[in-house]
């Protein structure tokens, strides 16, 4: 998929989308990545690793230098800055979601081209799935790829027991490696050089660079309307602010030295095209579609399969978050991915064997796509057809009747879905999920799982007099219960699931887009 910029009212159509660098399958054999790597973490949420991270990646590419962005965890907001940012595809690299080889994959192939990765970390350092151990953590994804760690620490209010927090950071797990730290929001130079005397002098790391309050240099809220608005490039100014900042108080040759590592090498397992002749199966030497523009000189490289099925994705400010891995095992697979804008009032692509409705935030434009009726009845036809479909979090929202927005107004979708969400000021969900299927699901079946989040603002009420079976069971931490909707080939629901967690999924999908490409076409 294209680090590209969000265009209003929605990108334009088109039968392909190239990702940043070429999708260029190899044959069986290791990848490996020598760009130069750094995680940048913090104590907790809120300390200001996202604008260090953004600061510090900004302030590279000032340099010359191609910077690959990852986020731990399933986060998809913090992605869009670093791709604005260094103009490469960010990934999130998820030690829960994914099984361990899978996260060095996705590592290995995303940097390959590049001269340094930053990992942005998320929450606290040691906070993940589980309080007892790393599951899931920023500790346990730098361990996993030997990455050296930066830890930004808000000094506001403090002196030497900054070096305190720093020590206690360093002795909680031994293996991990805070090869530096950042002092932010330090009240001026001769704060900084307190802090920075404590640290070095107690806990024999650098503290590489510092911070200064400032209310005028702030993080844009996470409101609904930011991602649109990184698209427009409204936040460049921005973006060059911190990297002038993160320049001047910085010693960057210090962290590039802090990120100099050992090349890592991870196997190409999950992300291999499937034969042409669609027998369903993968073939027994592994062959991996690598991002990078340059595959390893020891390795033969082979077409990918021809596309055996096409297969709808709406793409624009409304509908945007995939993970970019889904896509890319969609391609896999042996599907051509078509793009669409519904924000623009495009309709269903023709021919189209299959349709993908992502996540993204429908309710900022939910009059806009009200008004669209030759759109809405063009999707609504084809789902309504028996057209293979997955739609997700923003995506299971526009299906339903109606989206009500935080003032009561109510805004007509497509009623596919008996019942209306209604927006509100909290988070309604939020967390990781591990979901079962249901019977008539032929993504995951009753006894078969996959790994994701939730994260949406709405709450779905159903109709009264019609509801639909569930899509999945799903367990989080407040327990299990039932969860989207199924209707004929339609699976729909708030969880956004990551199909690397089981690569059974994509695969039949495409098995089910050829099935009813012989049922349109009178074959069956």
């Amino acid at each position: 998929m294209a680090a590209e910029q969000e265009k209003e009212p929605g990108t334009p159509s088109g039968t392909a989308e190239t990702s940043d660098t070429d999708f260029v399958p190899e044959a069986g054999g290791p990848i490996v990545s020598r760009a130069k790597r750094l995680l940048i973490a913090g104590t907790g949420s809120g300390v200001g690793k996202t604008t260090v991270t953004i600061g510090v990646m900004a302030a590279l590419k000032a340099r010359g230098l191609s910077v690959q962005g990852f986020k731990c965890g399933p986060d998809y907001i913090d992605p869009t800055y670093h791709t604005a940012v260094t103009g490469r595809l960010s990934r999130n690299l998820d030690s829960w979601m994914l099984p361990a080889d899978t996260v060095r994959e996705i590592y290995c192939r995303a940097s390959r081209d590049a001269d340094i990765a930053v990992i942005e970390g998320v929450m606290g350092f040691y906070d993940g799935k589980n309080p007892k151990t790393n599951e899931g953590s920023s500790a346990e994804i730098s361990l996993l790829l030997q990455c050296p760690v930066i830890l930004v620490v808000n000094c506001k209010s403090m002196a030497r027991s900054a070096a305190a927090i720093v020590k206690g950071f360093q002795l909680l797990d031994p293996r991990v490696r805070i090869a530096g730290v950042f002092a932010n929001l330090v009240g001026s130079e001769g704060h900084y050089r307190i802090v920075r005397d404590a640290i070095e002098q107690e806990c024999g790391v650098p503290v590489i660079g510092y911070m200064l309050r400032d209310e005028n240099l702030a993080m844009p809220e996470r409101h609904l309307g930011l991602v649109p608005s990184i698209g427009r490039g409204e936040l460049s100014p921005f973006f060059s602010q911190l990297a002038e900042r993160i320049s001047a108080h910085t010693d960057l040759e210090r962290l590039l030295q802090a990120a100099d590592t050992e090349p890592l090498e991870a196997s190409a397992r999950i992300f291999r095209p499937l034969e042409a002749d669609g027998g369903g199966t993968a073939p027994e030497a592994p062959r991996s579609p690598l991002i990078g523009a340059h595959a390893n000189a020891a390795h033969e490289k082979v077409r990918p399969p021809e596309p055996r099925v096409r297969i709808a994705v709406a793409k624009d400010a409304a509908f945007h978050f995939y993970y970019p891995e889904n896509l890319e095992l969609l391609q896999a697979c042996g599907a051509e991915l078509v793009y669409f804008s519904p924000l623009a009032g495009e309709k269903l692509p023709a021919g189209v064997d299959g349709l993908y409705l992502g996540g993204g935030f429908p309710e900022e434009f939910a009059e806009r796509l009200a008004e669209l009726q030759e759109m809405k009845q063009s999707i609504a036809e084809g789902i309504v057809s028996g057209l293979p479909t997955l739609a997700e979090c923003g995506g299971y929202m526009f299906l339903t009747d109606a989206i009500v927005d935080t003032s009561g107004r109510q805004y007509p979708m497509l009623g596919l879905v008996p019942g209306k969400v209604t927006m509100q000021t909290k988070l309604a969900a939020l967390g990781y999920r591990e979901a079962t299927g249901t019977e008539g699901n032929f993504l995951l079946g009753p006894g078969d799982t996959a790994r994701g989040h939730e994260f949406h603002y709405s709450v779905f009420e159903p109709a009264a007099s019609a509801t639909l079976p569930s899509a999945y069971k799903t367990k989080g931490m407040r327990g299990s219960k039932e969860e989207g909707a199924l209707k004929g080939s339609l699976v729909s629901g708030y969880t956004h699931l990551h199909f690397a967690s089981n690569p059974d999924m994509p695969r039949r999908w495409i098995e089910k887009c050829l099935l009813f490409r012989k049922m349109r076409e009178g074959l069956i």
